[in-house]
């Protein structure tokens, strides 16, 4: 079996920016296990399986190299991009990816990708055992949603500085947790980081589905219904947002670094 794999830059207007991901096309589901390991192997924080659905679009899975996850922006954002760059499907074509989020779509806006994608708004909570001391942080607020945790500090210079000790936050009981605070550079709304060491990403590098939390988050407090947010990994990224009912349009760009095969 031969199967065309990609590596994809997510989130990023250049190579070697934003989020890499991998995205493997396939022709007909795989093992589960098969799957975990291609993603062990490549090391991303996010490998895609994508498989023809029987009536329309691609059924869409994500692997970490430890879990599977039931929802990734920055691998979807580069399986769409892979699929119309691949010539797979038409160039102006709307794509519908089947996952266990629900289905989920990627058009184009000239240059960019827009994913249109599940709002997951945080309630406020108290904040785990541990959880300020791994992250070395004063939080003003603590909030939790399905998958993480949310942690308002007070400025992008705090943000900036987290030094988590990530064997303390692998110990808090969700996906991850999301750092944030209001922007203080220009052209920017809010920032933030996100750590999963519990799903085996220390630090990943820009967050689709942590904008799914941060998008409704600030635009309550900011009274904006469409902003940009950045996150301030190493390798950084920038994402567009904009709320739509109980819908969030995540846009962004992607640069494909590596075609090859798995043989």
């Amino acid at each position: 079996m031969s199967v065309p794999i990609f590596t994809v830059d997510a989130f990023a207007e250049r190579a070697f920016e934003g989020n890499p991901a991998a995205v493997c096309l396939l022709e007909a589901p795989q093992d589960e296990s098969w799957m975990q390991s291609i993603a062990a192997e490549m090391k991303h924080a996010e490998t895609a399986f994508l498989v023809p659905h029987p009536g329309d679009g691609f059924d869409l899975r994500w692997f970490t190299p430890e879990v599977e996850v039931a929802l990734c922006g920055h691998a979807t954002l580069a399986s769409a991009h892979v699929l119309w760059e691949s010539a797979t499907v038409e160039p102006r074509a709307t794509l519908r990816f089947h996952t266990q989020s629900g289905v989920l779509s990627a058009s184009r806006k000239g240059a960019w990708i827009e994913l249109d994608f599940p709002l997951k708004p945080v309630e406020q909570a108290p904040a785990p055992a541990g959880l300020a001391a791994a992250l070395g942080v004063k939080p003003l607020y603590v909030g939790r949603n399905v998958f993480d945790y949310l942690v308002e500090v007070g400025s992008e210079a705090d943000v900036r500085g987290v030094q988590p000790d990530f064997a303390k936050l692998a110990k808090v009981e969700a996906r991850g947790v999301i750092v944030t605070s209001r922007a203080d550079s220009a052209g920017v709304d809010f920032v933030s980081r996100f750590f999963a060491p519990r799903a085996g990403v220390p630090e990943d590098a820009v967050t689709g589905s942590a904008h799914c939390a941060l998008a409704p988050y600030w635009g309550s407090k900011l009274g904006l219904a469409e902003m940009v947010g950045h996150q301030l990994s190493a390798r950084g990224g920038t994402v567009r947002v904009r709320i739509d009912g109980d819908r969030v349009m995540l846009g962004g760009q992607a640069v494909t670094v590596l075609r090859g095969v798995l043989v």
